[in-house]
């Protein structure tokens, strides 16, 4: 019989908008049972950027899939009594409150950890202690501070943040190996821990290459950056790879804002793509033969490539390259994604069905184990799950469930 590799551990998700949610439900995916925690009014996505009316919108069903919700006024005395038993019931609690919110509730670590001394207690916050720790964390604010805006765009233009939520969901990402991690050695001591993780400091740990070339400025210009000029500071290098091996987006056919395909220059691809281009002579030239060669010139390189695929649909240049064993990848729009039926095929792009949303199409896990399928299945409701978890779980009767409705404790 096949389990779940998280089947068994209880998280009390008490967090909101992305990088936490993000989290959290990951580990919903693995099989842990995940109950999120709202107040009454609850988690503030519900109702941004919503298309339909009166029903969750699709900021909140995409991060909340495969929860049970269940809302709770922990400022009230009786709420503080209810978080405290479900902290005592669960294996991991995690949260991205502002700094301190969560002390002021009352529920200190050490609280915490008295309550329920085997816990891992996760927080996500903007920024480590420091100067910043008081500032409010947003996902480009993280993406500015952790060195991606700084080095993302062209070297003419201002500083570009990526499409790609790095400050949110890659931090959500970050924090579930940190909670995993914890998990893993509380089976060791039987102890839990106190797990921090900061969104400026994730944002930071995928600039890593950045870093790296920050100090390798002190040697010289990077040639391998498309730049002619160098300062004291790694300069914004457009779509080059910033590898080893020079890459560009290339403009195709019929030219419009999707229509590229992004290629790879190996020294073993040039002599084949210099039969594709239509410029043979190019492969043995000493002026182009060798990447050496080649480097202080790839803007004319990429710029003679581009004169052929312009040519082409993104399509047929890809199918060409890749018969000649070029590294190269079409620039896939939203909506090809969306209809991208390999995606589908892979459950990376899934259809749900919600009670109030109807049909609507989310992303999959993309933690593939063999031991441990997944079906996404649709966020909760508000509080849909409180009277399995209250009465079910904790053994309160119907009647306090309804006396705790009325006076706004849940």
């Amino acid at each position: 019989m096949t389990t779940k590799a998280l089947e068994g551990i209880r998280v009390l998700d008490m967090t909101h908008v992305q990088s936490g949610p993000s989290a959290t439900q990951l580990m919903a995916w693995l099989g842990a049972d995940v109950v999120k925690l709202e107040a009454p009014a609850g988690d503030i996505t519900r109702t941004q950027l919503r298309d339909i009316p009166d029903a969750d919108s699709l900021y909140f069903t995409m991060l909340n899939s495969n929860k049970r919700s269940i809302t709770l006024n922990t400022k009230t005395e009786r709420g503080k009594q209810l978080l405290t038993e479900l902290i005592r019931r669960s294996d991991v609690m995690v949260e991205n409150f502002g700094p301190g919110a969560v002390d002021r509730m009352g529920f200190t670590w050490d609280r915490i950890r008295e309550i329920n001394p085997r816990i891992v207690y996760a927080s996500i916050k903007g920024f480590g202690d420091g100067p910043y720790t008081a500032f409010k964390a947003y996902e480009v604010v993280a993406q500015a501070m952790g060195g991606s805006m700084a080095t993302t765009g062209f070297e003419d233009g201002p500083p570009m943040a990526t499409g790609a939520q790095i400050g949110d969901s890659g931090t959500g990402i970050h924090a579930v190996a940190a909670v995993l991690a914890a998990l893993l050695q509380r089976t060791r001591t039987g102890r839990g821990q106190r797990v921090n993780v900061a969104m400026q400091h994730a944002v930071l740990n995928l600039c890593r290459v950045k870093l790296r070339d920050q100090q390798r400025l002190a040697h010289g210009p990077l040639a391998e950056y498309p730049n002619e000029d160098f300062g004291d500071e790694v300069p914004r290098s457009g779509n080059a790879s910033g590898g080893g091996q020079p890459g560009w987006a290339v403009r195709c056919a019929p030219g419009g804002p999707n229509d590229y395909v992004y290629v790879i220059v190996q020294p073993a691809g040039w002599q084949p793509l210099t039969r594709l281009i239509g410029r043979p002579e190019l492969a043995d030239d000493p002026e182009w033969s060798t990447p050496q060669a080649r480097l202080p010139k790839l803007a004319k390189m990429f710029q003679l490539i581009e004169e052929w695929t312009s040519t082409l649909p993104k399509w047929e240049v890809l199918e060409r390259l890749n018969s000649e064993n070029i590294p190269c990848g079409p620039i896939l729009s939203t909506r090809e994604i969306i209809e991208d039926s390999s995606l589908a095929a892979n459950d990376m792009v899934v259809e749900v069905e919600h009670p109030e949303r109807g049909s609507y199409v989310t992303v999959g896990n993309p933690l593939k184990l063999s031991d441990s399928p997944v079906e996404i299945t649709a966020s909760p409701l508000l509080g849909e799950h409180n009277a399995e978890i209250y009465v079910g779980e904790l053994g309160l009767g119907d009647e306090e469930l309804r006396l705790l409705k009325s006076t706004g404790v849940i």
